[in-house]
């Protein structure tokens, strides 16, 4: 195995640790939960972060 093929098998196998470890440990997402992505035209409005809505 060439030197470049060892660091992308190292990046992967450490990716998909990561991946494992956070979804064991996260909270679980309630989806029936969260603001919709896109409210147009529904009668509600986002909630989100944004610098750009009134206050």
């Amino acid at each position: 195995m060439t030197s470049t093929h060892q660091l992308q098998v190292v990046f992967w196998m450490t990716l998909a640790a990561f991946l494992s470890w956070d979804f064991m440990v996260s909270a679980p997402v309630d989806l029936r939960n969260e603001p919709p992505l896109i409210a147009a035209g529904s009668g509600q409005a986002t909630n989100g972060g944004h610098c750009s809505m009134a206050k």
